[in-house]
């Protein structure tokens, strides 16, 4: 992300300094060498500025601080924190079975051939509706949660594969005859968050 926010500072000052110079002289441009440079100022230089600029934004809408950004999902935040491990965002995000930092896209993404473009037309479409339509008073999913995402990583672990029960149903699971959440049914319950304590993360 870094590299990101550096590389386009850099680029957005090179084009505005070059443009200028285009634009203070532009007798420059009589020359060929003065076209090429003109041409690069005013059209190459600003589509790779506003390529870098869209690419820094679309790395960072994956991190955990932008989705929580929103005032509505404050709440979704709290239930990562909820010292109460029966939660299961909660015990995924507070011993590190998710990326802290990407908690929200790493469990929210489908992970598919087109899962990171879908979930970022998503995310577009959640911007729309938070700025212009107005949220809605209850936040639900757009489909059922497939088991396809909690597969995507506890698939052949150690602890999910030594469950008899896992085994048992293990076809069933793959094919989304009986949903994850029938067991582990304890999500992000944000009606439930009202005086429960809170995990502090330690001090590093």
């Amino acid at each position: 992300m870094p590299f990101f926010s550096e590389a386009l500072a850099v680029l957005t000052l090179v084009t505005v300094a070059l443009a200028a110079l285009v634009a203070l002289r532009p007798a420059l441009t009589a020359a060929r060498g003065g076209k090429v440079l003109a041409f690069l100022a005013l059209l190459v230089l600003p589509l790779a500025m506003t390529a870098l600029g869209v690419s820094a934004h679309v790395e960072r809408s994956k991190s955990t601080e932008f989705c929580l950004s929103c005032h509505v999902m404050e709440p979704y935040g709290e239930s990562l924190r909820v010292d109460d491990a029966s939660f299961v965002p909660a015990s995924h995000f507070q011993n590190n079975r998710v990326p802290r930092e990407q908690a929200c896209f790493t469990c929210h993404t489908d992970y598919t051939m087109f899962g990171d473009a879908k979930a970022k037309l998503r995310g577009l479409r959640h911007v729309y509706v938070y700025y212009l339509a107005g949220a809605p008073e209850k936040i639900s999913l757009y489909e059922p949660y497939n088991n396809r995402e909690c597969l995507h990583c506890h698939a052949g672990a150690r602890k999910f594969e030594e469950s008899e029960l896992h085994v048992e149903i293990r076809d069933e699971l793959r094919t989304n005859r009986t949903s994850c959440l029938e067991c582990h049914d304890v999500v992000h319950e944000v009606d439930e968050l009202t005086g429960k304590p809170l995990w502090k993360e330690a001090r590093r």
